[in-house]
């Protein structure tokens, strides 16, 4: 019987992570897992792990108000480093791009331990944005034993890197398994007035999901796109604009004095996993930062603008349901009104096939891992989008 450790730490690593997990539990015989949460986001993390049914083996609880990269950094390496010396797992699993993924990888790298990257080879080539994601990809792939790879264009990133053919193998995206589970046809939300909102939406009246909170957006880029979506608000009363807000005060002082006090402007804490993922199903279409969006709206035909400079995330903007308007005002603007305007545009968008997954990323990502450990003869197929 092989040890897998399963390290995640915020809400987006841990809705991919948590379909690997149940599907490696299903082989008892074969594998011990073992569950991480360094609690790196405390209260979104939690929300996920009630909706999975997942109890940590371990939770390290570093998060502190005000806490800093460093010291994440520092809290991280000293803890988990005292987990793996004991549990002395045969595979380290990590998730993504976090800081809980980089580090997770460098400790088990540390003891020796083989290292599998779960969404491997996501790359912007800017080690600025997005920030500080893309180095802790890029530095986990140096360090990755096996690379699973959601996408093929992920898996020629890691070729031209120099990584192995036979450590990469293209599963699909997690995310999708994790969402056709959670997707329901008469959600109930926690909250009546989204129930309200929700209604209407289902009578004709569209609703727009906003989400903005990353590093490299902080301040006036973040300005100039509340400032957007407040011109839109204000000439579109005949539409809801829905906006979870991240819960750190950078964001929140500049959300809420912007976008505070318009009647069909809604200002929410943050959603739990399955009130958003059926939000998502309810709008029209989405404006976000969010890398996870991107991978999941367009399985529910939502068109999605990205508040990014760059992406990691190509094949949706080659498929034409994302479209990279970056954090110019005007822009923003611009194309918002375009897609509230011009429903041949949304239409188009909606009817683009997603080239991230079919919901079957955990089985294909488990059968790999059985592979390595020769308990299959026969290495799995591909995804084939």
């Amino acid at each position: 019987m092989k040890t897998i450790l399963c390290i995640f730490g915020t809400r987006p690593d841990t809705i991919k992570m948590a379909p690997v997990i149940h599907e490696l539990r299903r082989f008892k015989r074969e594998f011990r897992v073992i569950t991480v949460a360094t609690a790196q986001h405390r209260h979104m993390l939690d929300q996920v792990l009630e909706v999975f049914r997942i109890k940590p083996t371990y939770d390290l609880n570093i998060m502190q108000t005000g806490q800093t990269l460093s010291q994440i950094s520092s809290r991280t390496l000293e803890r988990l480093d005292t987990i793996v010396a004991g549990a002395k797992p045969d595979l380290v699993l990590v998730q993504g791009d976090t800081s809980t993924t980089f580090l997770g990888s460098l400790v088990a790298f540390y003891h020796k331990v083989s290292v599998g990257h779960i969404e491997a080879g996501l790359r912007t080539l800017d080690k600025l944005n997005p920030f500080p994601e893309e180095i802790n990809r890029r530095l986990t792939g140096h360090i990755a034993d096996l690379h699973f790879a959601a996408t093929k264009t992920a898996k020629k990133l890691l070729l031209a890197e120099g990584v192995d053919r036979q450590t990469i193998f293209t599963t699909g995206n997690t995310v999708i398994d994790a969402l056709v589970t959670t997707v329901e046809r008469n959600h109930r939300f926690d909250s009546q007035v989204l129930n309200g909102i929700t209604r209407e939406a289902a009578r004709g009246k569209r609703l727009v999901l906003i989400t903005i909170h990353r590093r490299e957006n902080w301040g006036k880029p973040m300005l100039g796109a509340c400032k957007a979506i407040k011109r839109l608000a204000n000439e579109n009363s005949d539409v809801n604009f829905v906006f979870p807000v991240h819960r750190n005060p950078v964001v929140r002082n500049v959300v809420y004095p912007t976008l505070s006090g318009l009647a069909n402007i809604l200002l929410l804490e943050p959603l739990n996993y399955k009130d958003f993922v059926n939000l998502m199903k309810t709008s029209s279409f989405i404006v976000t930062d969010s890398g996870g969006i991107q991978e999941e709206a367009p399985s529910l035909g939502k068109p999605v603008l990205v508040l990014r400079k760059v992406t990691e995330r190509p094949e949706a903007v080659r498929a034409g349901t994302v479209k990279l308007v970056g954090l110019d005002e005007k822009r923003i603007y611009r194309e918002s009104k375009r897609l509230l305007s011009e429903g041949r545009t949304s239409r188009s968008m909606a009817k683009r096939a997603n080239p991230y997954g079919d919901g079957k990323a955990a089985w294909r990502t488990v059968q790999a891992i059985r592979w390595f450990f020769g308990y299959r003869r026969s290495r799995p197929a591909e995804f084939k989008p």
